[in-house]
């Protein structure tokens, strides 16, 4: 494998790694990110086609319940009349629902099912991504772009599930989904939020919310 930057954070302190099913991943030093070396990557079709394999139905109590976990305390951060946007809302935009049902206005946008470009001449009083960061290709570029979308007091929440250790990173379910391709420990979302000035809250297992100052 060539040397590469981290794609998270740009650092350069990175070293590659293989696990038993002889996948090569790097780690980051910097933010301990770990992802997929792009060379393994699927096409998009195939990327479509694992996401529709979701059973991610609006409708589903237990889901809506799994989702709560992020619309609950960001509910509690920002006003009643505040706009958003579920970026990365997939095919079954629970999420949306939930915070419509609570009479707030939200914009869905997933690259896939809703590609509604007309929310990049937007800005939003907040931004979900739930279980979507472990799918960004390049996560330093989808982050810019979100705080490009964010206003400033701002909130995101993100939901995605947290690194393991290294040991049991190996026989880690979550990474064997080949559209998971990057891996982020809290300290990487504390230099997420460091790299572009937001505060950083984690406020649950697999659950941070970020403030744009």
């Amino acid at each position: 494998m060539n040397i590469q930057d981290c794609i998270v954070c740009s650092s350069n302190l990175v070293e590659p790694f293989q696990t038993s099913d002889s996948l090569n991943y790097w780690h980051c030093n910097s933010c301990e990110a770990r992802f997929l070396d792009k060379k393994h990557h699927i096409d998009k079709d195939s990327e479509k086609k694992r996401y529709l394999e979701h059973e991610n139905i609006i409708e589903d109590q237990g889901y809506r319940n799994f989702l709560s976990k992020l619309s609950g305390p960001l509910m509690d951060k920002i006003n009643p009349n505040a706009k958003g946007l579920d970026f990365g809302c997939g095919h079954g935009p629970a999420l949306a629902d939930i915070f419509t049902k609570n009479k707030y206005v939200i914009d869905l946008y997933d690259p896939f099912f809703f590609p509604n470009k007309e929310i990049f001449s937007k800005t939003y009083d907040f931004i979900t991504c739930t279980e979507t960061a472990e799918h960004f290709f390049n996560p330093k570029k989808e982050f810019d772009l979100i705080n490009t979308l964010l206003k400033k007091d701002g909130w995101l929440g993100v939901m995605t599930c947290f690194l393991t250790s290294h040991d049991a990173f190996d026989s880690w379910h979550y990474r064997r989904d080949p559209t998971h391709v990057v891996f982020y420990a809290e300290k990487t979302f504390e230099v997420i939020a460091k790299q572009r000035d937001w505060n950083c809250e984690i406020i649950a297992k697999d659950v941070v919310l970020f403030n744009k100052n």
